[in-house]
Formats: structure tokens, C-alpha cells, sequence
């Protein structure tokens, strides 16, 4: 018998203030700050895009959690994957996670993925501004990184695969001595009657391996490049593009035709789990400097995610995994959460596929 496909979006704590967003950016920001005030760069771009159902909500607000889980549920969801940040002992974003786990709802699945990166201002025009710096201090941090997820990994609603929660490391390839790193992790997840951890690398790249440095699979979020250097010599590509520039365009990609960038179906190397995405457009965090997938419809990611479901056909058991970027990252356009254009019809979308993938044996 065919396994279902486990459905997990990865998941952007970002929507509440907190001290340090007030510093370095003002009084009561969060991610609705850059959504809500997005304008069209172009004629034809989609913004702002504002949210619907779940209006500008709070994520301290249980209601709003509630809300998000029971949408994910009816819509075919597992579970939403979420970023966590943890900088050499300082944790950032954590409050909606840690309400999720000491309140004991919603029903609804989670799991981590560290983000690992250091903070630059890159997004708000500032990029030579460190915000907060990515550091790996050695093994006493990480125990002190995992005690303070163990309470999240013990916790019933976890994602497990094949019984062991699922971990998920943003930039892998940063990790110092990430073999050794992975297996002092595993040791101590053992040590707490876990039964170790299910080890996940993001952001594989040709040249790295992530089963040769210790991981159990990796997913790949491709998206394609901003624009880059044309030659004079091809006149009327390079006219297009600086005209582009001059008028302050973003790096514009058809949706439909980057299809098979986001989703290759060559043969990796090692387990891969697929990764869809519904739509992308971080002009409202970074401006002309933006990249824009445009002409994202739910029809067409329908058509994406049945490749993701075909891709995985042949999984067995709880291995087949299929991770979407993003449930809410509103200032990257990037979510299936409902909108004031489309609604509830990407994750109408989902639904519609999942229930197809299940009539055929």
C-alpha cells in the first residue's frame, strides 16, 4: 500500500516584537511592517499582498495559533517546521514555540529547523550592519542548545521519522566539524531516550555532500538568481536589463517557466526530500533589489506540488516527506496562508492533490 505524503511548511515565528526588532528597526516592528506598506514595482506586480482570513494577527495571541493549526489540518497538513535562532546561547523569536509546547496545544504537529545565519541588515538597505552573529562556541553550547529543545523533541505532537525527531539545519555547511557535530547530537538526543534524531540538511549545494558530512537526507528550497552581468555585445538583452534597473525593476521570473528550476527532478545525490513553493516576491524587505517569481496562481502550483507527490510516490513508511517553503513568510510573498486576491485556493490546491495521490493504489 502506498504511504501518505507528510505535508510540513516551514514556519516563520517572526509575527510578534520583541526588544531587539524595536532597536534596530523601531517600536513594534514585525513582519506585517514591510508586507503592509509593500507598493507595485512594475506594471502587473502583485502588491502589497495582505492576508485574509487570519488577518494581521499576533502570534502571542493562542487564538491565532489555533487558527493557523486548524487550517493547516482541514487543508492536509502534518506539521509546520519551525525557524529557530540561537546564537551561541541567545535565542531569538522563541516565544511562539515555547507557548505552543508549555500550553500543550494546538493538536497539530512541529518540528525545528535552526536557522543558523548571522543577522545583517541586508533586507532593510543596510547589509554591512551585523544584528546578530552566528557563533559556535563548541560542545558546551550545544548541550545547552539541546536541553533547550529537549522539552520540544520529548514533546507527543514532535515529527518523528522512522521514531526520531526530525532536525533540520539551515546552512549545514557552516557547522564546524559537522560529522563529529551531528554525532554529538545524536549521542545526547540517545543519552534522553529519544532514540536519537532524524538529521536534515538545508540548502545542499552540488559541490557538498550532506550524507558524506552525517545527514539523513536534505531538502533544497531552489530559487532562482537575481539578475547578473549581460554582455554589450548581446545589445538587446543588455538594453532590457538596464532598462530594468533604471526604472527601479526587480529580477522578474515567469513562475510557470522556473517550474523545473524549483523542483529538478534529476537524480540527487543522497535522500532528498522535495520542496514547493507557492510563490516568492521579498521586494517589500529588499526593494528594487528584489526577486519576483511572477504569475503565481494556484492552478499552476497545483501542477508543482503533483510533481513533489510523484517525485515521492515510491517513499515507504513515514519517509515520504514533502516540505513546503512557506506556510508565512509575508514579506518574501512567500506563503499558503489565505490572501486578499486568492484566498483559501493554494491550500485548496494541496487538498486536491492529496486527495487525488490517495485513489491511486
Amino acid at each position: 500500500m502506498k504511504a501518505s505524503p507528510r505535508l510540513i511548511a516551514f514556519y516563520l515565528p517572526q509575527y510578534h516584537p520583541i526588544p531587539e526588532n524595536d532597536e534596530w528597526w523601531g517600536k513594534g516592528f514585525t513582519e506585517w511592517t514591510n508586507a503592509a506598506k509593500a507598493k507595485p514595482l512594475y506594471p502587473g506586480h502583485y502588491q502589497p499582498r495582505l492576508p485574509a482570513d487570519l488577518g494581521f494577527y499576533d502570534l502571542r495571541v493562542p487564538e491565532t495559533r489555533d487558527q493557523q493549526a486548524r487550517l493547516g489540518l482541514d487543508y492536509g497538513l502534518e506539521s509546520f517546521c519551525y525557524y529557530h535562532y540561537w546564537f551561541g546561547g541567545k535565542q531569538l523569536l522563541e516565544r511562539p514555540l515555547q507557548d505552543v509546547v508549555s500550553a500543550g496545544k494546538p493538536d497539530f504537529g512541529f518540528c525545528v529547523c535552526w536557522a543558523n545565519q548571522t543577522w545583517t541588515g541586508i533586507w532593510h538597505g543596510c547589509p554591512n550592519r551585523i544584528l546578530a552573529q552566528q557563533t559556535y562556541p563548541g560542545d558546551d553550547d550545544h548541550r545547552a542548545h539541546f536541553d533547550t529543545l529537549l522539552p520540544m523533541f520529548a514533546d507527543r505532537r514532535y515529527t518523528r521519522v522512522n521514531g526520531k525527531p526530525l532536525f533540520l539545519i539551515y546552512r549545514p555547511m557552516e557547522i564546524p566539524d559537522t560529522r563529529r557535530t551531528l554525532d554529538f547530537w545524536r549521542d545526547m538526543a540517545v543519552r534522553a531516550g529519544l532514540g536519537g534524531l532524524h538529521m536534515v540538511a538545508v540548502h545542499e549545494s552540488p559541490a557538498w555532500c550532506p550524507g558524506e558530512q552525517g545527514f539523513d537526507a536534505f531538502v533544497n528550497p531552489r530559487l532562482p538568481h537575481r539578475r547578473g552581468w549581460v554582455s554589450r555585445r548581446n545589445t538587446l538583452k543588455w538594453l532590457k536589463q538596464k532598462q530594468e534597473i533604471l526604472r527601479g525593476f526587480p529580477t522578474i521570473h515567469e513562475y510557470e517557466k522556473v517550474l523545473p528550476v524549483l523542483l529538478p527532478d534529476t537524480e540527487p545525490r543522497g535522500r532528498r526530500y522535495p520542496c514547493v513553493i507557492p510563490n516568492w516576491d521579498n521586494t517589500p524587505r529588499s526593494g528594487s533589489n528584489g526577486v519576483v517569481l511572477h504569475d503565481s496562481t494556484p492552478e499552476l502550483f497545483q501542477r508543482h506540488f503533483r510533481q513533489a507527490l510523484a517525485m515521492t510516490a515510491q517513499d515507504q513508511g513515514d519517509d515520504r516527506l514533502i516540505f513546503v517553503k512557506s506556510w508565512n513568510e509575508w514579506a518574501e510573498g512567500n506563503y499558503l496562508e489565505p490572501d486578499r486576491k486568492y484566498g483559501l485556493r493554494y491550500l485548496e490546491a494541496i487538498r486536491a492533490e492529496i486527495e487525488l495521490d490517495a485513489q491511486i493504489s
